[in-house]
């Protein structure tokens, strides 16, 4: 299968892409993933993402697919692959067709994870990295023995800027003004599959996979 993840922030998007990888195999290509290595290994397109990002601007579409295009041609993605993070606007969308025609494959399916404004808040605004060794906790789901110090090396915790509530806020007003379009793009190809992402992720996980086996064929 060849899949689409839709989400905004705070849906637990990264959380289910390990079931659905671990169920099915599918290798997981998210964007930020690849902006942030190809800035590390300093590759050719990295340093032209470099510029935008660098200037607060907005990497452009043909970058981006460029970026997935060579993503996805590595012998790793033969098998499937789970979009995360693209396509963002309808003309990826389109992109990201023609690619998977090129190589001979389809879209088939985009699983839309529907959170509430209040949920997403609650989940990023919870969280803490340690200073330290990088390690994440939750302030509710998931809290360090001791408040405010990292369980693993005893590293202070800290919030980072983008996890406060005012920016979470920007962060999801943005998400569904570029993403409303594809989200009723994908609905009006019937490749949509929504999944309420409120619930606790055992109970999201088995929404998701029960779906997944009906697209796969394997539920009938």
């Amino acid at each position: 299968m060849n899949l689409v993840l839709l989400g905004p922030p705070g849906a637990g998007k990264g959380t289910q892409a390990k079931k659905i990888q671990e169920r099915y195999g599918l290798t997981h290509v998210s964007t930020g993933d690849l902006f942030r290595a190809a800035l590390a290994n300093q590759t050719a397109l990295g340093r032209q993402v470099k510029k935008y990002l660098d200037s607060g601007q907005l990497v452009p579409d043909e970058l981006t697919t460029a970026m997935v295009a060579e993503r996805i041609a590595q012998p790793d993605c033969a098998g499937g692959v789970m979009f995360d993070g693209y396509p963002r606007t309808v003309g990826q969308a389109k992109a990201l067709d023609g690619l998977l025609l090129k190589a001979g494959k389809k879209l088939d399916g985009v699983m839309y994870f529907d959170v509430t404004e209040e949920t997403a808040i609650e989940r990023l605004s919870g969280r803490r990295i340690c200073k330290g060794c990088s390690a994440g906790y939750h302030v509710k789901y998931m809290p360090p023995a001791k408040p405010g110090v990292c369980d693993r090396c005893a590293g202070e915790l800290y919030q980072r800027s983008d996890d406060k509530a005012e920016t979470i806020r920007e962060r999801l007003s943005v998400y569904g003004r570029q993403t409303e379009a594809l989200i009723g793009e994908y609905r009006a190809r019937r490749l949509l599959i929504t999944v309420d992402a409120n619930r606790a992720p055992d109970e999201v996980t088995a929404a998701v996979l029960k779906a997944l086996e009906k697209l796969s064929g394997s539920g009938r």
